[in-house]
Protein backbone atom coordinates (compact mmCIF):
# COMPACT_ATOMS: atom_id res chain seq x y z
CA UNK A 1 0.00 0.00 0.00
CA UNK A 2 1.43 3.37 -1.04
CA UNK A 3 1.53 6.26 1.40
CA UNK A 4 -1.04 8.93 0.65
CA UNK A 5 0.14 12.35 -0.49
CA UNK A 6 -1.38 13.84 2.67
CA UNK A 7 0.72 11.51 4.81
CA UNK A 8 3.86 12.36 2.84
CA UNK A 9 3.17 16.09 3.24
CA UNK A 10 2.81 15.62 6.99
CA UNK A 11 6.14 13.76 6.99
CA UNK A 12 7.69 16.83 5.34
CA UNK A 13 6.23 18.97 8.14
CA UNK A 14 7.74 16.65 10.76
CA UNK A 15 11.04 16.68 8.88
CA UNK A 16 11.19 20.47 9.22
CA UNK A 17 10.91 20.20 12.99
CA UNK A 18 13.43 17.35 13.18
CA UNK A 19 16.07 19.28 11.23
CA UNK A 20 15.60 22.39 13.34
CA UNK A 21 15.86 20.34 16.55
CA UNK A 22 18.89 18.29 15.46
CA UNK A 23 20.98 21.21 14.23
CA UNK A 24 19.62 24.16 16.19
CA UNK A 25 21.90 23.86 19.22
CA UNK A 26 25.20 23.65 17.31
CA UNK A 27 27.41 26.74 17.08
CA UNK A 28 28.99 27.91 13.82
CA UNK A 29 32.51 26.77 14.67
CA UNK A 30 31.38 23.25 15.46
CA UNK A 31 29.03 23.23 12.46
CA UNK A 32 32.03 23.63 10.12
CA UNK A 33 33.74 20.50 11.47
CA UNK A 34 34.24 17.69 8.97
CA UNK A 35 35.07 14.14 9.94
CA UNK A 36 37.20 13.95 6.80
CA UNK A 37 37.68 16.02 3.63
CA UNK A 38 35.16 13.88 1.73
CA UNK A 39 32.40 14.29 4.37
CA UNK A 40 30.05 17.24 4.60
CA UNK A 41 30.02 19.56 7.58
CA UNK A 42 26.73 20.26 9.34
CA UNK A 43 26.46 23.73 7.82
CA UNK A 44 26.98 22.24 4.35
CA UNK A 45 24.19 19.73 4.95
CA UNK A 46 21.75 22.41 6.10
CA UNK A 47 22.63 24.85 3.29
CA UNK A 48 22.14 21.97 0.84
CA UNK A 49 18.71 21.25 2.33
CA UNK A 50 17.60 24.87 1.84
CA UNK A 51 18.73 24.98 -1.80
CA UNK A 52 17.29 21.56 -2.62
CA UNK A 53 13.99 22.56 -1.05
CA UNK A 54 13.58 25.58 -3.29
CA UNK A 55 15.46 24.69 -6.46
CA UNK A 56 14.90 20.95 -6.75
CA UNK A 57 11.96 19.35 -4.96
CA UNK A 58 9.47 22.23 -4.83
CA UNK A 59 10.35 23.58 -8.28
CA UNK A 60 10.33 20.21 -10.01
CA UNK A 61 7.20 18.95 -8.27
CA UNK A 62 5.40 22.16 -9.17
CA UNK A 63 6.46 21.93 -12.81
CA UNK A 64 5.47 18.27 -12.99
CA UNK A 65 2.01 19.08 -11.64
CA UNK A 66 1.43 22.28 -13.62
CA UNK A 67 3.56 22.03 -16.78
CA UNK A 68 4.99 18.52 -17.10
CA UNK A 69 6.26 19.20 -20.62
CA UNK A 70 8.58 21.99 -19.43
CA UNK A 71 12.26 21.33 -18.88
CA UNK A 72 13.24 21.15 -15.23
CA UNK A 73 15.70 23.73 -13.90
CA UNK A 74 19.23 22.33 -13.65
CA UNK A 75 20.62 21.40 -10.24
CA UNK A 76 24.16 20.65 -9.10
CA UNK A 77 24.02 19.74 -5.40
CA UNK A 78 27.64 18.58 -5.24
CA UNK A 79 28.93 21.61 -7.15
CA UNK A 80 26.91 24.04 -5.07
CA UNK A 81 28.91 23.10 -1.96
CA UNK A 82 31.97 24.98 -3.23
CA UNK A 83 30.31 27.24 -5.81
CA UNK A 84 27.97 28.70 -3.17
CA UNK A 85 30.57 28.45 -0.39
CA UNK A 86 28.31 26.59 2.04
CA UNK A 87 31.18 26.06 4.48
CA UNK A 88 31.41 29.80 5.24
CA UNK A 89 27.70 30.30 5.88
CA UNK A 90 26.12 30.80 9.26
CA UNK A 91 24.39 27.66 10.51
CA UNK A 92 21.64 29.70 12.19
CA UNK A 93 20.94 31.62 8.97
CA UNK A 94 21.01 28.43 6.91
CA UNK A 95 18.58 26.76 9.31
CA UNK A 96 16.31 29.78 9.19
CA UNK A 97 16.42 29.75 5.39
CA UNK A 98 15.64 26.04 5.29
CA UNK A 99 12.76 26.51 7.75
CA UNK A 100 11.31 29.33 5.64
CA UNK A 101 11.67 27.35 2.41
CA UNK A 102 10.04 24.26 3.95
CA UNK A 103 7.22 26.40 5.34
CA UNK A 104 6.64 27.80 1.85
CA UNK A 105 6.68 24.27 0.38
CA UNK A 106 4.13 23.09 2.93
CA UNK A 107 1.94 26.13 2.31
CA UNK A 108 2.01 25.44 -1.42
CA UNK A 109 1.45 21.68 -1.10
CA UNK A 110 -1.48 22.15 1.29
CA UNK A 111 -3.06 24.73 -1.03
CA UNK A 112 -3.28 22.31 -3.96
CA UNK A 113 -6.81 21.34 -4.93
CA UNK A 114 -7.13 17.81 -6.32
CA UNK A 115 -3.57 17.58 -7.67
CA UNK A 116 -2.88 14.82 -10.18
CA UNK A 117 0.00 13.01 -8.51
CA UNK A 118 0.25 10.76 -11.56
CA UNK A 119 1.16 13.76 -13.73
CA UNK A 120 4.37 12.77 -15.49
CA UNK A 121 7.45 14.65 -16.60
CA UNK A 122 9.63 12.84 -19.14
CA UNK A 123 13.16 13.36 -17.94
CA UNK A 124 15.80 12.85 -20.67
CA UNK A 125 17.96 10.69 -18.38
CA UNK A 126 15.57 9.45 -15.70
CA UNK A 127 12.62 8.70 -17.93
CA UNK A 128 8.99 9.13 -16.84
CA UNK A 129 8.82 10.78 -13.42
CA UNK A 130 5.50 11.37 -11.67
CA UNK A 131 4.70 14.11 -9.19
CA UNK A 132 3.90 11.38 -6.65
CA UNK A 133 7.35 9.86 -7.18
CA UNK A 134 8.91 13.26 -6.49
CA UNK A 135 6.82 13.74 -3.34
CA UNK A 136 7.87 10.34 -1.95
CA UNK A 137 11.51 11.04 -2.80
CA UNK A 138 11.27 14.44 -1.13
CA UNK A 139 10.48 12.59 2.12
CA UNK A 140 13.22 10.02 1.41
CA UNK A 141 15.67 12.91 0.91
CA UNK A 142 14.75 14.20 4.37
CA UNK A 143 15.34 10.76 5.87
CA UNK A 144 18.70 10.47 4.14
CA UNK A 145 19.85 13.78 5.59
CA UNK A 146 18.39 13.10 9.04
CA UNK A 147 20.55 9.98 9.09
CA UNK A 148 23.52 12.03 7.83
CA UNK A 149 23.08 14.66 10.58
CA UNK A 150 22.73 12.03 13.30
CA UNK A 151 25.94 10.41 12.03
CA UNK A 152 27.65 13.83 11.96
CA UNK A 153 26.55 14.52 15.56
CA UNK A 154 27.81 11.14 16.77
CA UNK A 155 31.17 11.52 15.01
CA UNK A 156 31.50 15.10 16.28
CA UNK A 157 30.83 13.96 19.84
CA UNK A 158 33.41 11.21 19.40
CA UNK A 159 35.88 13.81 18.12
CA UNK A 160 35.19 16.16 21.03
CA UNK A 161 35.49 13.49 23.72
CA UNK A 162 38.90 12.37 22.44
CA UNK A 163 40.18 9.43 24.48
CA UNK A 164 36.82 8.96 26.17
CA UNK A 165 35.44 6.03 24.21
CA UNK A 166 31.74 5.96 23.46
CA UNK A 167 31.47 2.16 23.66
CA UNK A 168 29.24 2.13 26.75
CA UNK A 169 26.48 3.68 24.61
CA UNK A 170 26.44 0.63 22.34
CA UNK A 171 27.78 -0.26 18.94
CA UNK A 172 27.48 2.46 16.35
Amino acid sequence: MSPTPDRLIEELARGREIFLALAGSVDDEAARWRESPDRWSLVEIVAHLADEEREDFRARTKLTLESPEQTWPPTDPQGWITERDYQQRSLAESLERFGEERTESLRWLRSLENPDWSSTHHHPKGGPTTAGFLLANWVAHDLHHIRQIVRWKYRHLDHETGDMLLIYAGDW
